[in-house]
């Protein structure tokens, strides 16, 4: 959904005067009653009809499963006729029957088990998905609803399956990329289970002053636990689920955002392990999108206290595109974000992971590229700091990511009026690596970085050389003072081991 390290579009700015909650671009799509409608009616022309989130371009992931039209004959299924062949006054109680079958959840783990009733109930959850799909929910009773969400809750309410080798806290890094994912055997039918439940939460007959005796807290939190599902086909429903929900249900909202900063918090300062971590952020980054302005002071406390400290974990490469949109989004609606960002940036700045390293610095990038110079001003002098030691690193990915920031016009603009400031702060690891470094790209950077200085203030340039010159001689005068020491120290105890009659060994 995001590319890595490039920019979101500037055009989907927000603005508004209300302190009531946007509605996420996905939820302008649905049609709500009015009592439930939101204040919004912000919706970008590329978000997904069908999941609600936008996706930049790409195919939903969910879209293979939206030409489920027909449903096959099977031989098991004379005892309950299709609901398309009977009058329309018996279809209530034929649909409730069905779903009542499908309430039955069957063991996967012997593929020679039960064959005829797995395909049988297949078939049937195949052919309720299409008959919601045509006929609508306004019809649906609330015995038919309790008995749509007792089959729903059974069968995709489960534990999930325990990864065969559990990686310990503080031991290698976690890495879902190089695991293969574990596969539930019963995803053909919990897969029509979800697509079940999308097609209810997203059809326009669904009155959520109903829904909501079903999709409650409890629900909401059981879907959040599924998350951390290894099937990214499952979290890709889940997904779309929970983002129509945010949208439906307004009354759920600051629940769903309190939910999902509680399972950031475990994630960060417990397991450092989920695998849902990167669906939730897309999910954040629409509702952020969806903020009214000026922004509330509990949105403000979401970013300091749970997007921010998903910098810590060392697996941060697995979510980083989908965090740096969320974290962009904020400064986008207010710049004056930008100083608490990239201090927040600050606080967790990697000291041994290179990789990580080079990630947060281009978001340090994006983060400057929409900085009003006045908050610049304010985070200048700590964010050099950190710049110099970058461009002073060995390994050659981080230098070279660091001289990167020179190649943008509005940093290079913003550290051209602060010149006075910043150059003092960068010209000994300016001035060291233009010489020695051993990366000839590298070398080479810097070397462009130093003329672009020198050719913009000669005068400064001139007082930082003299300033570095004499911080050399000082360090080398000192460095000298202290061999001295030591070798008259080495006299001293050499003089003293031969008056007593020791030996020394050299």
């Amino acid at each position: 959904m995001f590319t890595k390290l490039i920019r979101k579009p500037k055009g989907s700015k927000t603005s508004s005067t209300t302190g009531e909650y946007e509605a996420p671009p996905a939820a302008g799509t649905m049609a709500a009653p009015s009592e439930t409608r939101i204040t919004s009616g912000i919706v970008p022309a590329s978000s997904c009809n069908r999941c609600g989130i936008d996706h930049r371009a790409k195919d939903c992931p969910l879209k293979q499963e939206s030409g489920i039209q027909s449903v096959p004959s099977c031989t098991g299924l004379e005892s309950f006729p299709a609901l398309r062949d009977v009058p329309a006054a018996d279809r209530p109680l034929l649909f409730r029957k069905k779903v009542k079958l499908c309430t039955i959840v069957y063991d996967f783990s012997d593929a020679l088990k039960s064959v005829k009733e797995k395909e049988i109930k297949k078939h049937t959850l195949l052919e309720l998905v299409d008959y919601l799909a045509t006929a609508g929910t306004a019809k649906l009773t609330d015995a038919i609803l309790e008995d749509m969400f007792i089959m729903i809750s059974a069968n995709i309410f489960r534990s999930l399956p325990v990864p065969e080798h559990e990686p310990e806290l503080g031991g290698d890094v976690y890495d879902a990329e190089e695991e293969e994912p574990i596969l539930d055997p019963a995803w053909q039918h919990i897969q029509y289970v979800y697509e079940f439940l999308l097609r209810y939460l997203v059809h326009q007959e669904t009155d959520p002053r109903i829904a909501k005796r079903y999709v409650d807290h409890s629900f909401v939190i059981k879907l959040l636990e599924l998350f951390d599902s290894e099937d990214p086909r499952e979290r890709e429903y889940l997904k779309a689920i929970l983002h129509r929900i945010y949208g439906k249900f307004m009354v759920l909202r600051p629940f769903i955002r309190k939910a999902i900063s509680n399972t950031f918090y475990h994630f960060i300062f417990e397991t450092e392990k989920h695998n849902g971590i990167g669906e939730m952020l897309e999910i954040l980054g629409s509702i952020i999108n969806g903020f009214a302005l000026p922004l509330k002071e509990e949105h403000k406390l979401f970013l300091v206290r749970a997007l921010i400290p998903l910098h810590k974990p060392k697996c941060m490469a697995m979510y980083q595109q989908q965090l740096i949109y969320c974290v962009i989004q904020y400064v986008e609606k207010d710049f004056k974000l930008a100083d608490i960002v990239i201090r927040g940036l600050l606080k967790y700045w990697p000291l041994t992971n290179s990789q990580k390293e080079v990630i947060m610095l281009g978001e340090i990038e994006e983060v400057l590229e929409i900085t009003q110079p006045a908050e610049f001003q304010k985070c200048m002098v700590i964010l050099f700091r950190q710049i110099s030691r970058s461009l002073n690193s060995p390994h050659f990915q981080v230098a070279e990511r660091a001289l990167m920031l020179w190649n943008s016009d509005h940093i290079v603009s913003l550290i051209t009026q602060n010149r006075r400031v910043i150059l003092p702060l960068i010209f000994s690891a300016l001035e060291k690596n233009s010489m020695s470094h051993w990366n000839q790209v590298v070398h080479r950077l810097m070397q462009n970085v130093r003329k672009l200085f020198q050719d913009l203030d000669p005068e400064l340039f001139d007082e930082c050389l003299k300033a570095h010159q004499d911080q050399e001689s000082k360090a080398k005068a000192l460095e000298d003072q202290r061999n001295e020491t030591w070798k008259r120290l080495e006299a001293a105890a050499a003089a003293k081991a031969l008056s007593v009659g020791l030996i020394t060994v050299t």
